[in-house]
């Protein structure tokens, strides 16, 4: 770091927490109640990622994350709209939860806590066509939410 930063300067670069992933909706999502009533969703998704290996064959890996909407109305849009299959760009952040078990072995699981959702429009034989006009106001609506969260979630 150049001369002159002051410590604080330092944590705040190093603060950072952000991500955009798209994928697929791989089942219906779950609901559930923090003990203070606040309702979280998770659904997974699935992302594709395409490249050639070293020999030039062609590779299709895929790899799968759990994402968490929080707040009353997000997880009402996301149980009506995330429908498995259909294509979503989600803005989040990355968050870990860390138990230990009965056993006292530790365990971690890496999440995505959703901020922001996009749905992609579904093709026109999977769902009734007037659902289709409606996915940019559903945009607006998911991401609005998102950036309202409740700010007390346990």
């Amino acid at each position: 770091m150049p001369a002159g930063n002051t410590f604080l300067q330092e944590i705040l670069m190093n603060a950072m927490n952000q991500i955009i992933i798209e994928g697929n909706i791989v089942r219906a999502p779950t609901h559930k109640e923090t003990p203070r009533g606040t309702k979280v969703t998770s659904v997974p998704i699935a992302v594709n990622h395409f490249y050639k290996d070293s020999s030039g064959k062609d590779v299709d890996e895929v790899g799968f994350y759990e994402v968490e909407t929080w707040g009353e109305k997000f997880s009402a849009l996301m149980a009506k709209y995330a429908l498995q299959g259909r294509g979503v760009r989600i803005v989040g952040r990355l968050k870990q939860d860390r138990w230990k078990d009965e056993n006292g072995k530790n365990h971690s699981k890496v999440f995505i806590v959703a901020e922001h959702v996009d749905f992609k429009p579904m093709k026109k034989s999977n769902v009734k066509s007037d659902e289709n006009a409606d996915d940019e106001k559903r945009n607006l609506e998911i991401a609005a939410q998102g950036l309202a969260q409740e700010e007390s979630v346990f």
